[in-house]
Protein backbone atom coordinates (compact mmCIF):
# COMPACT_ATOMS: atom_id res chain seq x y z
CA UNK A 1 0.00 0.00 0.00
CA UNK A 2 1.31 3.47 -0.82
CA UNK A 3 2.15 5.83 1.98
CA UNK A 4 2.56 9.31 0.56
CA UNK A 5 4.95 11.87 2.04
CA UNK A 6 3.75 14.47 4.50
CA UNK A 7 4.52 18.01 3.40
CA UNK A 8 1.83 20.68 4.17
CA UNK A 9 -2.07 20.79 4.31
CA UNK A 10 -4.52 19.78 1.64
CA UNK A 11 -7.41 21.45 3.38
CA UNK A 12 -8.83 24.56 1.78
CA UNK A 13 -7.61 27.64 3.62
CA UNK A 14 -5.38 25.75 6.07
CA UNK A 15 -1.71 26.41 5.21
CA UNK A 16 -0.31 24.09 7.89
CA UNK A 17 1.19 20.70 7.11
CA UNK A 18 0.58 19.28 3.66
CA UNK A 19 -0.85 15.75 3.72
CA UNK A 20 -1.72 13.45 0.86
CA UNK A 21 -3.51 10.67 2.73
CA UNK A 22 -6.25 10.52 5.31
CA UNK A 23 -8.04 7.81 7.23
CA UNK A 24 -11.10 9.51 8.64
CA UNK A 25 -14.60 8.89 9.98
CA UNK A 26 -17.91 10.70 9.78
CA UNK A 27 -21.16 10.22 11.64
CA UNK A 28 -24.15 8.96 9.65
CA UNK A 29 -27.37 7.90 11.40
CA UNK A 30 -25.50 7.38 14.66
CA UNK A 31 -22.82 5.20 13.06
CA UNK A 32 -19.15 6.06 12.68
CA UNK A 33 -18.38 5.55 8.99
CA UNK A 34 -14.76 5.13 7.91
CA UNK A 35 -13.04 6.09 4.67
CA UNK A 36 -9.51 6.31 3.29
CA UNK A 37 -8.71 9.26 1.01
CA UNK A 38 -5.72 9.62 -1.32
CA UNK A 39 -4.68 12.83 -3.06
CA UNK A 40 -2.41 12.67 -6.13
CA UNK A 41 1.11 14.16 -6.09
CA UNK A 42 0.02 17.19 -8.16
CA UNK A 43 -2.85 18.11 -5.81
CA UNK A 44 -1.32 21.36 -4.55
CA UNK A 45 -0.31 22.65 -7.95
CA UNK A 46 -3.67 22.18 -9.71
CA UNK A 47 -7.42 22.24 -9.10
CA UNK A 48 -10.68 20.81 -10.42
CA UNK A 49 -9.80 17.18 -9.67
CA UNK A 50 -11.96 14.18 -10.48
CA UNK A 51 -13.09 12.03 -7.55
CA UNK A 52 -13.39 8.26 -7.86
CA UNK A 53 -15.34 6.46 -5.13
CA UNK A 54 -14.01 2.89 -4.87
CA UNK A 55 -16.07 0.37 -2.87
CA UNK A 56 -14.74 -2.94 -1.60
CA UNK A 57 -16.52 -6.28 -1.92
CA UNK A 58 -18.41 -8.02 0.86
CA UNK A 59 -16.03 -8.99 3.65
CA UNK A 60 -13.39 -6.57 2.40
CA UNK A 61 -12.30 -3.22 3.75
CA UNK A 62 -11.10 0.16 2.56
CA UNK A 63 -7.46 -0.76 3.19
CA UNK A 64 -7.82 -4.19 1.57
CA UNK A 65 -9.43 -2.85 -1.60
CA UNK A 66 -6.85 -0.10 -1.93
CA UNK A 67 -4.07 -2.66 -1.59
CA UNK A 68 -5.43 -5.31 -3.97
CA UNK A 69 -7.02 -3.09 -6.62
CA UNK A 70 -3.82 -1.04 -7.09
CA UNK A 71 -6.13 1.89 -7.82
CA UNK A 72 -4.13 4.36 -5.73
CA UNK A 73 -1.14 3.83 -8.00
CA UNK A 74 -3.34 4.64 -11.00
CA UNK A 75 -4.79 7.70 -9.24
CA UNK A 76 -1.32 9.01 -8.44
CA UNK A 77 -0.02 8.56 -11.97
CA UNK A 78 -3.17 9.87 -13.70
CA UNK A 79 -3.82 12.70 -11.24
CA UNK A 80 -7.24 12.05 -9.71
CA UNK A 81 -8.49 11.78 -6.13
CA UNK A 82 -9.67 8.39 -4.91
CA UNK A 83 -11.67 7.62 -1.77
CA UNK A 84 -12.23 4.15 -0.33
CA UNK A 85 -15.33 4.17 1.89
CA UNK A 86 -15.97 1.20 4.17
CA UNK A 87 -19.13 -0.83 4.69
CA UNK A 88 -20.57 -1.85 8.04
CA UNK A 89 -20.71 -4.93 10.22
CA UNK A 90 -18.26 -7.45 11.62
CA UNK A 91 -17.91 -8.56 8.00
CA UNK A 92 -18.10 -5.28 6.08
CA UNK A 93 -20.94 -5.18 3.55
CA UNK A 94 -22.99 -2.66 1.58
CA UNK A 95 -26.77 -2.39 1.41
CA UNK A 96 -27.12 -2.58 -2.36
CA UNK A 97 -30.71 -3.86 -2.22
CA UNK A 98 -31.08 -7.59 -1.65
CA UNK A 99 -27.35 -7.92 -0.98
CA UNK A 100 -25.44 -8.13 1.22
CA UNK A 101 -25.40 -9.48 4.77
CA UNK A 102 -25.67 -7.28 7.86
CA UNK A 103 -25.98 -4.05 5.88
CA UNK A 104 -29.25 -5.34 4.40
CA UNK A 105 -30.45 -6.99 7.62
CA UNK A 106 -29.87 -3.77 9.55
CA UNK A 107 -31.23 -1.59 6.72
CA UNK A 108 -28.10 0.56 6.65
CA UNK A 109 -28.57 3.69 4.54
CA UNK A 110 -25.38 3.46 2.50
CA UNK A 111 -26.78 5.78 -0.19
CA UNK A 112 -27.02 8.49 2.47
CA UNK A 113 -23.44 7.76 3.60
CA UNK A 114 -22.02 8.11 0.09
CA UNK A 115 -24.11 11.21 -0.59
CA UNK A 116 -22.86 12.87 2.59
CA UNK A 117 -19.30 11.76 1.85
CA UNK A 118 -19.44 13.38 -1.60
CA UNK A 119 -20.69 16.64 -0.08
CA UNK A 120 -17.99 16.59 2.59
CA UNK A 121 -15.16 15.91 0.17
CA UNK A 122 -16.31 18.53 -2.35
CA UNK A 123 -16.46 21.10 0.45
CA UNK A 124 -13.00 20.19 1.76
CA UNK A 125 -10.93 19.44 -1.34
CA UNK A 126 -10.34 20.81 -4.82
CA UNK A 127 -12.84 18.50 -6.53
CA UNK A 128 -14.88 19.32 -9.62
CA UNK A 129 -18.45 18.41 -8.49
CA UNK A 130 -19.29 17.47 -12.07
CA UNK A 131 -16.58 14.82 -12.11
CA UNK A 132 -17.51 12.37 -9.36
CA UNK A 133 -17.54 8.67 -10.28
CA UNK A 134 -18.24 5.35 -8.56
CA UNK A 135 -16.66 1.94 -8.96
CA UNK A 136 -16.57 -1.21 -6.90
CA UNK A 137 -16.03 -4.94 -6.83
CA UNK A 138 -18.72 -7.55 -6.11
CA UNK A 139 -20.99 -6.12 -3.38
CA UNK A 140 -19.24 -2.78 -3.98
CA UNK A 141 -20.13 -3.01 -7.67
CA UNK A 142 -23.74 -3.72 -6.71
CA UNK A 143 -23.62 -0.57 -4.59
CA UNK A 144 -22.38 1.36 -7.64
CA UNK A 145 -25.56 0.37 -9.48
CA UNK A 146 -27.73 1.49 -6.58
CA UNK A 147 -25.93 4.84 -6.51
CA UNK A 148 -26.53 5.24 -10.25
CA UNK A 149 -30.24 4.72 -9.63
CA UNK A 150 -30.52 7.04 -6.61
CA UNK A 151 -27.65 9.56 -6.86
CA UNK A 152 -27.48 10.23 -10.59
CA UNK A 153 -27.36 13.99 -9.94
CA UNK A 154 -24.11 13.56 -8.00
CA UNK A 155 -22.37 10.68 -9.80
CA UNK A 156 -21.39 11.15 -13.44
CA UNK A 157 -20.67 7.50 -14.36
CA UNK A 158 -20.14 4.08 -12.78
CA UNK A 159 -17.78 1.15 -13.38
CA UNK A 160 -18.89 -2.01 -11.51
CA UNK A 161 -16.85 -5.22 -11.59
CA UNK A 162 -17.83 -8.81 -10.78
CA UNK A 163 -21.31 -7.75 -9.73
CA UNK A 164 -24.91 -7.30 -10.78
CA UNK A 165 -27.82 -4.99 -9.90
CA UNK A 166 -29.95 -6.05 -6.93
CA UNK A 167 -31.99 -2.93 -6.11
CA UNK A 168 -35.35 -3.53 -4.46
CA UNK A 169 -36.98 -0.26 -5.51
CA UNK A 170 -37.63 0.81 -9.11
CA UNK A 171 -34.49 2.31 -10.64
CA UNK A 172 -35.36 5.86 -11.66
CA UNK A 173 -32.22 7.89 -12.37
CA UNK A 174 -32.76 11.60 -13.01
CA UNK A 175 -30.46 11.43 -16.04
CA UNK A 176 -28.80 8.94 -18.37
CA UNK A 177 -25.87 7.28 -16.57
CA UNK A 178 -22.84 5.86 -18.44
CA UNK A 179 -22.03 2.31 -17.34
CA UNK A 180 -18.80 0.35 -17.71
CA UNK A 181 -19.19 -3.23 -16.49
CA UNK A 182 -16.35 -5.77 -16.18
CA UNK A 183 -16.87 -9.47 -15.52
CA UNK A 184 -15.28 -12.88 -15.98
CA UNK A 185 -17.00 -15.90 -17.54
CA UNK A 186 -15.27 -17.96 -14.84
CA UNK A 187 -16.75 -15.97 -11.94
CA UNK A 188 -18.64 -18.49 -9.81
CA UNK A 189 -19.51 -16.04 -7.03
CA UNK A 190 -21.61 -13.66 -9.15
CA UNK A 191 -22.38 -15.68 -12.28
CA UNK A 192 -22.82 -13.51 -15.35
CA UNK A 193 -25.72 -15.66 -16.61
CA UNK A 194 -27.55 -15.21 -13.30
CA UNK A 195 -28.35 -17.46 -10.37
CA UNK A 196 -27.27 -17.97 -6.79
CA UNK A 197 -23.53 -18.57 -7.24
CA UNK A 198 -21.32 -19.59 -4.33
CA UNK A 199 -20.31 -16.22 -2.97
CA UNK A 200 -23.55 -14.52 -1.90
CA UNK A 201 -25.47 -17.20 -0.05
CA UNK A 202 -29.22 -17.07 -0.48
CA UNK A 203 -29.12 -14.05 -2.80
CA UNK A 204 -30.32 -14.37 -6.37
CA UNK A 205 -28.12 -12.45 -8.79
CA UNK A 206 -29.99 -11.28 -11.91
CA UNK A 207 -28.29 -12.11 -15.24
CA UNK A 208 -26.26 -9.29 -16.67
CA UNK A 209 -28.24 -9.26 -19.91
CA UNK A 210 -31.30 -8.18 -17.93
CA UNK A 211 -29.30 -5.52 -16.08
CA UNK A 212 -28.05 -4.02 -19.34
CA UNK A 213 -31.55 -4.17 -20.82
CA UNK A 214 -32.75 -2.05 -17.90
CA UNK A 215 -29.99 0.51 -18.39
CA UNK A 216 -30.39 0.63 -22.16
CA UNK A 217 -34.04 1.55 -21.55
CA UNK A 218 -33.21 4.05 -18.79
CA UNK A 219 -30.60 5.65 -21.05
CA UNK A 220 -32.90 5.57 -24.11
CA UNK A 221 -30.34 3.71 -26.23
CA UNK A 222 -31.74 3.31 -29.73
CA UNK A 223 -29.00 1.01 -31.03
CA UNK A 224 -29.12 -2.62 -29.95
CA UNK A 225 -25.99 -4.06 -28.40
CA UNK A 226 -23.03 -4.40 -30.72
CA UNK A 227 -19.90 -6.50 -30.41
CA UNK A 228 -17.10 -3.96 -30.69
CA UNK A 229 -14.20 -6.35 -30.16
CA UNK A 230 -13.76 -10.04 -29.51
CA UNK A 231 -10.77 -12.37 -29.31
CA UNK A 232 -9.66 -15.33 -27.21
CA UNK A 233 -9.14 -13.06 -24.18
CA UNK A 234 -12.27 -10.96 -23.91
CA UNK A 235 -15.34 -9.52 -25.65
CA UNK A 236 -16.43 -5.88 -25.55
CA UNK A 237 -20.14 -5.26 -26.10
CA UNK A 238 -21.48 -1.72 -26.37
CA UNK A 239 -24.88 0.00 -26.40
CA UNK A 240 -24.85 3.21 -28.47
CA UNK A 241 -27.04 6.17 -29.46
CA UNK A 242 -28.20 6.81 -25.92
CA UNK A 243 -29.32 10.08 -24.34
CA UNK A 244 -26.52 12.68 -24.10
CA UNK A 245 -24.20 10.32 -26.00
CA UNK A 246 -23.65 8.06 -23.01
CA UNK A 247 -22.69 4.44 -23.62
CA UNK A 248 -22.92 1.11 -21.84
CA UNK A 249 -19.67 -0.86 -22.16
CA UNK A 250 -19.49 -4.52 -21.13
CA UNK A 251 -16.15 -6.34 -20.93
CA UNK A 252 -16.48 -10.12 -20.50
CA UNK A 253 -13.17 -11.92 -20.03
CA UNK A 254 -12.41 -15.58 -20.63
CA UNK A 255 -9.81 -15.72 -17.84
CA UNK A 256 -9.70 -14.78 -14.20
CA UNK A 257 -12.57 -15.25 -11.80
CA UNK A 258 -14.10 -13.21 -9.01
CA UNK A 259 -11.33 -10.63 -8.83
CA UNK A 260 -10.29 -7.12 -9.84
CA UNK A 261 -8.87 -7.30 -13.41
CA UNK A 262 -5.19 -6.37 -13.42
CA UNK A 263 -5.08 -6.31 -9.63
CA UNK A 264 -4.10 -8.75 -6.90
CA UNK A 265 -6.22 -11.52 -5.36
CA UNK A 266 -8.58 -10.10 -2.74
CA UNK A 267 -7.36 -12.55 -0.09
CA UNK A 268 -5.39 -15.77 0.44
CA UNK A 269 -8.22 -17.97 -0.88
CA UNK A 270 -9.45 -15.59 -3.59
CA UNK A 271 -9.50 -16.09 -7.35
CA UNK A 272 -6.63 -14.95 -9.52
CA UNK A 273 -7.87 -11.82 -11.33
CA UNK A 274 -8.08 -11.54 -15.10
CA UNK A 275 -4.99 -10.31 -16.91
CA UNK A 276 -6.82 -9.81 -20.22
CA UNK A 277 -7.96 -6.33 -19.21
CA UNK A 278 -6.89 -3.77 -16.63
CA UNK A 279 -9.83 -2.40 -14.66
CA UNK A 280 -8.02 0.76 -13.52
CA UNK A 281 -6.97 1.76 -17.03
CA UNK A 282 -10.42 1.04 -18.47
CA UNK A 283 -12.42 2.86 -15.81
CA UNK A 284 -10.25 5.98 -15.89
CA UNK A 285 -10.41 6.17 -19.69
CA UNK A 286 -14.18 5.70 -19.51
CA UNK A 287 -14.76 8.24 -16.73
CA UNK A 288 -12.79 10.93 -18.53
CA UNK A 289 -15.41 10.94 -21.29
CA UNK A 290 -18.23 12.05 -18.98
CA UNK A 291 -19.22 14.71 -16.49
CA UNK A 292 -22.46 15.94 -15.00
CA UNK A 293 -24.35 18.62 -16.93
Amino acid sequence: MLVAPLLFSCRKGKPSTKTYRFTETMQVDGLSRKYVLNLPPNYYEQSGFSLVIAMHGGGGSAAQFESTSLLTQKANSAGFIVVYPEGTGVINTWNAGTCCGPAVTNNINDVKFISMLIDKLIASYKINPKKVYATGHSNGGMMSYRLACELSTKIAAIAPNGSTMVVTQPCNPARAVPVLHMHSKLDQHVVYTGGYGNGVSGVYCPPLDSVFNVWSLKNNCTTTKQTIFSNSNYTLTRWLNCTNNVTIDYYLTNDGGHGWPGGLPGGPNSDIPSTSINANDLLWSFFQQYQLP
